[in-house]
């Protein structure tokens, strides 16, 4: 039969490469829970209506759904988390202490064209506060993904969280001359742009209202970079005597935190899903070779839309693609973070092979990470290779009697059975 290959837009995980996604989740969730997040999950699949009450019916084409044969309900392979988490949170509302702080790793579908930094199964981290409407929270969710991308190695030279306030771009549309009901469109295009040759942006633009004077008006005031602590040439620049009061309270708030030097304002951000009502950010790689590593915003009348109570909310989402594409690009994904064998176990005799079971479920029992020799051959320096290959820290050698080798420092002892696990942990 013809050889099946994986479907397209999807990965194979090989040790080598479960390994670091392991270790990838793994920093999510402790960043996470050291920031007070608490982990949930839901469904991988959802009825298709849950995803058309935030995006509309143009997510279909996005999704890949399915109906049941014989049934009456379309289904669709989760796509993002934030409409399971504004129905669980709609749900129990009532009953769910404030402020609610959530996070989730799960894995999405999404039925799109697969490219560098964008596949049809990712991983994604979530993370989530809700309750709260002041800038010091959207500064804790932002500092929480600051966290995380130092915990990884980068600094504020390599990555720049862009912020911006979907309220200040509508007032700078609006004063252009975009009409109230073009709005919508003008946030999506707007989002896109960078996807659109210039001519078709003014083309787009042209249709909102943009004409090209005014195009290059928007450039001026909206494309240019402001440092945390200098919103005065923003105010300026939008023909005011003070910033915007929401950026000036969350640049007094991402000061306080510490992660200012991280962050800069740029009013081209503005996020293009209609969810989102205030303050939205991105993460980007400080030359602009990939695509954000992650965004988010204030999203406060979505939990009503599920039925829900008003409730403001603030969170953010991290795809696994494009940030280890980042990592690796700067040298920042380890080699070693596959688990680490405390033992290698191996026989340097046929007599002392009958033993080797029993040795190596001693170690297990005891709490320990131990592999052993498959290998019928007795030559001591090929195997102490093999235990050095898998990255034992210690060699168990069986012979007459019992010998642990330190592979580190080359230290070799011999030891009572009984006193082995204490010998491997050493």
């Amino acid at each position: 039969m013809p050889k099946i290959q994986a479907p397209k837009g999807t990965r194979d995980f090989y040790p080598a490469d479960m390994a670091w996604h392991r270790h990838l989740l793994d920093a999510w969730r402790r960043v996470s829970v050291r920031n007070g997040f608490e982990e949930v999950d839901g469904p991988i699949f959802e009825t298709l209506e849950l995803y058309k009450v935030k995006s509309g019916e143009g997510i279909v084409s996005e999704l890949f759904s399915f109906r049941r044969t014989g049934g009456d309900t379309d289904f669709a392979i989760r796509p993002e988390f934030t409409p399971t988490l504004a129905r669980m949170v709609a749900d129990k509302a009532n009953a769910l202490p404030k402020p609610v702080k959530w996070f989730a790793t799960p894995n999405f579908c999404r039925a799109e064209r697969p490219q560098r930094g964008r596949l049809r199964e990712f991983w994604q981290w979530n993370v989530d506060l809700l309750g709260l409407d002041t800038p010091a929270a959207d500064a804790e969710v932002i500092f929480t993904c600051v966290d995380l991308l130092a915990e990884l190695g980068m600094d504020a030279t390599q990555v720049r969280v862009k912020v911006s306030h979907r309220d200040v771009v509508k007032q700078v549309l609006l004063t252009l001359g975009v009409p109230e009901e073009k709005l919508p469109g003008a946030f999506v295009l707007l989002d896109k742009r960078d996807k659109l040759t210039p001519a078709e942006f003014t083309k787009q633009a042209g249709g909102l209202g943009l004409d090209e004077h005014r195009v290059e008006r928007f450039e001026e005031v909206c494309r240019r970079k402001y440092r945390s602590g200098d919103l005065s040439h923003l105010a300026r620049s939008l023909g005011m005597t003070e910033p915007p009061e929401d950026l000036a309270l969350l640049d007094e708030q991402l000061r306080a935190f510490g992660i200012s030097d991280w962050c800069e304002y740029d009013l081209g951000i503005v996020r293009g899903l209609a969810y989102y009502t205030g303050t939205v950010f991105e993460v980007h790689e400080a030359t602009g070779v990939e695509r954000a590593v992650a965004g988010g915003g204030r999203y406060d009348q979505l939990i009503e839309l599920f039925g829900g109570p008003a409730m403001p909310a603030v969170g953010f989402g991290m795809g696994d693609v494009v940030l280890t594409n980042v990592l690796a690009d700067k040298g920042l994904v380890p080699d070693d973070v596959a688990p680490r064998p405390d033992a290698f176990v191996f026989a340097a005799s046929d007599e002392a092979a009958a033993g080797l079971p029993a040795v190596v479920s001693q170690l297990r029992r005891a709490g320990l990470h131990a592999r052993m020799s498959y290998k019928t051959t007795r030559n001591v320096g090929k195997l102490l290779k093999d235990a050095t290959g898998c990255g034992a820290r210690f060699a168990v050698i069986l012979g007459d009697d019992v010998q642990v080798k330190n592979l580190e420092t080359g230290e070799q002892k011999a030891v009572a059975l009984d006193g082995l696990a204490g010998a491997v942990t050493d």
